[in-house]
């Protein structure tokens, strides 16, 4: 049961998402996926996470994300006991920082 989310439609996104090679073109393959609303909600999401994994309380992130602490709990319950994708994640953003690099351009750069 716990494997019924991964369905085809699922691993072809995946497989698209591996696909993209710059910043410019991520932004705007999830721009024409999703809605405004979904893309903040994942950017909170991400925003929330950041912070957890930096130690933050829940009322500091709740106050500068607009998160709920109900979102935040869950969050950090996956953050510690999900798949963990959130700590690939963090280790690789980490590591790309501590080497000078990073995944993409920011914005001054391009």
């Amino acid at each position: 049961m716990a494997q019924d989310w991964r369905t085809n439609d699922l691993q072809t996104l995946f497989t698209a998402f591996l696909s993209l090679e710059t910043l410019e073109e991520t932004e705007h393959f999830f721009r024409d996926l999703c809605t405004l609303g979904e893309l903040r909600d994942m950017a909170q999401r991400w925003a929330v996470v950041r912070r957890l994994d930096a130690g933050q309380h829940y009322a500091e992130i709740s106050r500068e994300t607009g998160a709920s602490t109900a979102t935040i709990t869950r969050i950090a319950s996956w953050l510690n006991h999900g798949e963990g994708g959130y700590r690939v994640m963090l280790d690789k953003l980490d590591a790309a920082s501590r080497g000078g690099t990073v995944p993409y351009p920011s914005q001054a750069e391009r």
